[in-house]
């Protein structure tokens, strides 16, 4: 099993979106609005002024209430957009 990578930076694109990077050099935008109303954790997210709050924490994306969401799967979206427009180029 290969080591998990930790998120290194996150930097805020607009609405719901942060741009993350992680440390094997993955990096893209990820848009977090389909957590919202996922549980009462990610609640406060909704309001964007918290919502922006996001801070690393662990190796992974945080908010002060303690809503953050696993390295690993956020590293899985990043991967599997990167591939599904790898797919679609070579159509």
């Amino acid at each position: 099993m290969e080591p998990l990578s930790d998120i290194i930076s996150i930097y805020y694109k607009n609405g719901y979106i942060f741009h993350i990077v992680f440390d094997d050099g993955t990096e893209g935008d990820i848009d977090f609005s389909q957590y919202l109303g996922q549980g009462p954790v990610f609640e406060p997210l909704k309001n964007l002024e918290f919502f922006r709050k996001a801070f690393l924490e662990n190796g992974t994306i945080s908010w002060p209430n303690g809503a953050d969401i696993a390295p690993d799967t956020l590293y899985d979206m990043l991967t599997a957009k990167r591939y599904r427009k790898r797919e679609k180029s070579l159509v």
